[in-house]
């Protein structure tokens, strides 16, 4: 199977699919590249190449103890573009994978990246601040992750209906529910707590109105885990060459329950030429 040396010599699986224009996916929180594949499998059959990864901590990659911070999993997307030498890139990343774009850019610059798409970001910023009234009580975070902690898999399984906002409506067979789940079981404790807690302090702000190039925003207005007001508005106000799509009753995993509009959305911001040819997605 296919590896690469992350920033300090980590062992992190990835997949790689198609020829044409390279688009990388960043998952966020606990999921791994599998995540990906209601996008991965349409878009390579429609002309471009998909590039997905395990971050550390998450899937087939090393289970290690630390670099959950910004800066190292920054790091790790520029040692998976450079080891594919990958140009004029779309970086596509989901949840708190928009941070890791964003610190990519800062860190390592445009050379290699086109566009971006930030798809249900936690950015800019999640937690209370003096300037940040609308952010989330550092106490109720804690109240929560505790909560998690005490029984993973139980909380995991009791919010799997949030996350895809099926209360409004949004069809997805149990089954794919169940298989989500096991996805995001699928990484240590160690990295289930530490990305969090990266997501949830760090502030973007200043990075996120940096940015240099085209983005797309894609944001559900029923995003239980990184709240329309407090993530996917703020963020198209603070993105100077940006198109923001907000989509009615969608909730935090809207790329799986709206596949089809989030793929021929990305096909239209890469410019890609071929269309979808009939493949179906579970929307």
């Amino acid at each position: 199977m296919p590896y690469f040396e992350g920033s300090d010599g980590t062992s992190l699986f990835y997949t790689d699919w198609g020829q044409g224009k390279p688009v990388v996916f960043v998952t966020g929180a606990w999921l791994s590249s599998s995540s990906w594949e209601f996008q991965m499998l349409p878009l390579s059959e429609a002309g471009l190449r998909c590039v997905a990864f395990d971050k550390r901590g998450h899937g087939r990659s090393d289970w290690v103890g630390h670099g959950f911070d910004y800066d190292t999993l920054a790091d790790d997307l520029a040692a998976l573009l450079e080891c594919l030498d990958l140009h004029e890139v779309t970086l596509v990343a989901h949840s708190m994978g928009g941070g890791e774009v964003l610190r990519y850019l800062t860190r390592h610059g445009y050379d290699r990246v086109s566009r971006v798409v930030l798809m249900s970001v936690t950015a800019p910023l999640m937690a209370w601040s003096p300037d940040n009234h609308d952010g989330i009580d550092q106490g109720a975070f804690d109240a929560l992750l505790t909560e998690r902690s005490k029984d993973r898999p139980r909380w995991m399984a009791q919010n799997a209906q949030a996350f895809f906002a099926t209360h409004l409506g949004n069809t997805i067979s149990t089954e794919l529910v169940e298989w989500t789940v096991r996805r995001c079981l699928d990484c240590s404790a160690k990295a289930a707590v530490e990305v969090i807690r990266t997501g949830f302090r760090t502030d973007l702000r200043e990075e996120a109105a940096a940015l240099r190039v085209p983005v797309l925003i894609i944001h559900g207005d029923a995003d239980a885990s990184a709240p329309i007001g407090l993530c996917g508005r703020r963020m198209a106000k603070l993105v100077p060459d940006s198109v923001y799509k907000e989509y009615p009753r969608a909730g935090h995993g809207l790329f799986m329950t709206h596949a089809d509009d989030v793929n021929q959305d990305l096909l239209d911001f890469i410019g890609a030429t071929s269309t979808l040819g009939g493949i179906n997605c579970p929307g």
